[in-house]
This record gives C-alpha cells, structure tokens and sequence, in this order.
C-alpha cells in the first residue's frame, strides 16, 4: 500500500492508500484517511488530476519552508526537471520517464527533506515542462 494525496486540477484532494496505481491504467482506487473503516474505495480518474503525491504521511511539516533547490551532498539520479502547473505551482526534481506526448512521469523532489517522495505528474495539467 503507497500513502498518497491525490490532488485534483480543482483543487481538491484526497488522502489515503492505493495498491493499484498504474501510470499504465486511466483509474485507480484510493481508500480515504478519513472514510469511516470498511468504506469502498474512491475511483480516481488520472486525468483528473494535477499530481498524485506519494507521501512520507499525510500532514507533512506545515512550518517547513519548501524548496526546489538540489543538495549539493546529494547528487540527483536522473535529469533534472522544472514543472509549472498551470495553477502556477512550480516543482523542481529529477526524472527518468518524461517524454513529450505520454499522459504522466514521474518526478523525484530536488528537496530531500520533503514530505513528497515521489510524484505522478499529469502532463495536462502542466503549462510548461523542461530540463534544467
């Protein structure tokens, strides 16, 4: 199980667990934090989304200051990649998968400290993506 915040293009998000992401597959399923014990699973369609984060957990430190700067003692695996939304939210990491015209990547924080250890970026839900 991956603890994940899906974050919709709306600006909504939902936090719980999914064991069945696939950047292969249009739908998966996240079971909410907050659903009571024994609720179904909420149907996540990826092209709803802006990003789905997978975290460390669910609050993350709201007085930590974020970053998109790269630790010098930690070389980064990968090329590094600059992604603004078009909400105007801007991520910096690294990344493996991207190429132009697949729906999503993968996107590794330059912030080591980061509560995100990882991420699925929509391309659609990007204004602009390019190697750094």
């Amino acid at each position: 199980m991956n603890k994940v915040i899906a974050r919709y293009t709306n600006g909504n998000m939902i936090k719980g667990t999914t064991a069945d992401f696939s950047p292969m597959k249009d739908l998966f399923h996240v079971s909410d934090s907050s659903a009571a014990a024994g609720t179904k699973p909420v149907e996540i369609k990826t092209g709803d989304l802006k990003a789905l984060f997978f975290v460390k957990d669910y609050a993350g430190n709201p007085n930590r200051s974020k970053s998109n700067e790269f630790d010098p003692a930690h070389p980064p695996v990968g090329r590094k990649i600059k992604v603004v939304f078009r909400d105007g939210e801007v991520l910096v990491g690294t990344t493996t998968g991207y190429q132009p015209g697949r729906p999503g990547f993968f996107l590794v924080p330059a912030d080591t400290g980061s509560n995100n250890e990882r991420c699925y970026i929509v391309t659609v839900a990007t204004k602009e993506i390019s190697f750094i």
